[in-house]
């Protein structure tokens, strides 16, 4: 099963460290429209992603919620008729929320680094170290833990828990809508 290993923070603007990880990544980034659906699920997450030309993807993952660098596995499936798929899941499952977000996209190595600026929530930095099968969870910990010190992010605010449980507690008694 795919995973990788995940460390998510707060930061100021996406403005402000674009150029820095630009430096890291030795690259320009990808911006990407994302318009993620969250289902309720016994089980880890399941969220609905559609981007802005229409392709869409299904994608299951389970991980800690915690603020240190964490594991996650994960599937996705790519989806052809993503508004049926939603209102499927939606009766089926029961709908927890939407995130709306545009990411940059930066990539350093193994590691995809997301630059997001969340709708309701601000502007967040996100990596994500891809581990091959037989790689151990401390060597994508590793290479995270120093990705973090180069982007300068090394104090900045970490995040436990997916952007729909920040939107929640943001609107608590509401459904997070994004």
């Amino acid at each position: 099963m795919p995973r990788n290993i995940e460390i998510k923070a707060r930061i100021a603007s996406i403005e402000a460290l674009l150029p820095r990880a630009q430096a890291v990544a030795g690259g320009e980034p990808v911006v990407i429209e994302q318009d993620d659906t969250f289902f309720a699920v016994p089980h880890g997450r399941l969220k609905l992603r559609q981007f802005a030309d229409g392709s869409a993807e299904l994608i299951h993952y389970r991980r800690a919620d915690t603020t240190a660098a964490k594991a996650s596995e994960y599937v996705l499936v790519p989806v052809a008729e993503p508004a049926a798929l939603r209102e499927a899941l939606a009766r089926g499952c029961g709908l927890l929320g939407r995130v709306r977000k545009r990411r940059w996209l930066l990539l350093c190595g193994a590691t995809r680094i997301h630059l997001d600026r969340v709708e309701g929530l601000g502007d967040f930095m996100e990596l994500e170290v891809v581990l091959r099968d037989e790689q151990p969870d401390a060597e994508g910990v590793a290479t995270a833990e120093p990705l973090m010190r180069a982007l300068g992010l090394s104090d900045a605010p970490r995040v436990a828990g997916a952007y729909l449980d920040l939107l929640a507690a943001a609107a608590p008694g509401t459904a997070a809508h994004g």
